[in-house]
């Protein structure tokens, strides 16, 4: 009979050492609460104790957590518009503190709490500048003031808000395509003034060109008459050499040259009588030759 009561008895104050008995893990920090108070804080891994069925153990992320910010349109000090999200990196620096902040919502109310905080920080550093500065790669000054405003506001949260890095920054859609095309005719205006000289300078190249080719033909005709005089007058005089030493023969000469170059073959016909003046030096003495003279013979 003891023993049938002993054992049950036994079995609850297992049960109820067991339930009192927790493990924080090294990536966690607990709260220990009772009646929705907070009576212990554990942050160190390792066993921790508690009140069974009046005290539960609420566990929260001891890590660095990250936020990935939804996109907010910012007005820039130029009046040009921007559509900015950022990341954060954040920990909860004061377990009472973000248990008093976020109540039952946890780490879920944390990040929609620190959003609340930094789209504004965003907006107020931000639009201070202008856009130029935002799209420079030389933007680290910003975003640390982002994350100290961040800093001081979130510290009230019992947060500690560790860096905060601008991942876009964007023109609203409705400007992209306004954006785009304006873009587009600058670039179409570049390209038209790089064709224009182009064209210029091309034109250069062949006026250039052309009046060195003049210039060498003019040259060169020059050069080519010059020569063409001297030949013909060199032509000249061995023809007034010649004419000198035997004007009969140069005579002769100059009427076969004339015949050979009247009498070609071809299509045409010339029609000439036989005492035309055109057949005087064959029809005369000189012509038939010297009667006296030494007959040349003539092979068949």
């Amino acid at each position: 009979m003891k023993s049938a009561i002993l054992l049950p008895i036994a079995a609850i104050i297992g049960a109820t050492a067991l339930s009192s008995i927790f493990i924080v893990d090294e990536r966690e920090k607990a709260l220990v609460l009772q009646f929705g108070q907070v009576k212990q804080v554990k942050e160190d891994p390792g066993l921790g104790f508690k009140i069974p069925l009046i005290q539960e153990v609420v566990r929260y992320d001891g890590r660095i957590l990250g936020l990935p910010t939804t996109p907010v349109e910012v007005t820039m000090l130029d009046d040009r518009r921007l559509v900015v999200d950022a990341f954060a990196r954040w920990r909860i620096a004061n377990l009472v503190q973000f248990r008093e902040a976020v109540g039952a919502g946890g780490e879920a109310q944390a990040l929609r709490r620190l959003e609340g905080i930094i789209n504004p920080a965003i907006q107020q550093v931000l639009g201070s500048v202008d856009s130029s500065r935002v799209l420079s790669e030389d933007r680290t000054a910003l975003m640390n003031q982002i994350r100290d405003i961040a800093r001081r506001q979130a510290a009230n949260l019992g947060i500690e808000v560790i860096d905060v890095r601008l991942t876009r920054t964007d023109l609203p859609d409705q400007n992209l395509s306004a954006t785009f095309a304006r873009m587009r005719a600058e670039r179409e205006r570049e390209a038209a003034d790089e064709i224009a000289r182009g064209n210029e300078a091309a034109q250069r190249v062949r006026a250039s060109a052309d009046r060195t080719v003049v210039e060498l033909t003019s040259d060169a005709r020059r050069e080519a008459d010059v020569i063409r005089g001297e030949a013909d007058a060199e032509r000249n005089g061995i023809y007034a050499e010649a004419f000198g030493r035997d004007p009969e023969f140069f005579a002769f000469t100059r009427s076969l040259t004339s015949y050979e170059r009247a009498l070609q073959p071809g299509n045409s016909s010339i029609v000439m009588q036989p005492n035309s003046e055109f057949f005087d030096y064959l029809g005369s003495d000189a012509g038939r030759g010297n009667a006296t003279g030494p007959e040349v013979p003539v092979t068949e």
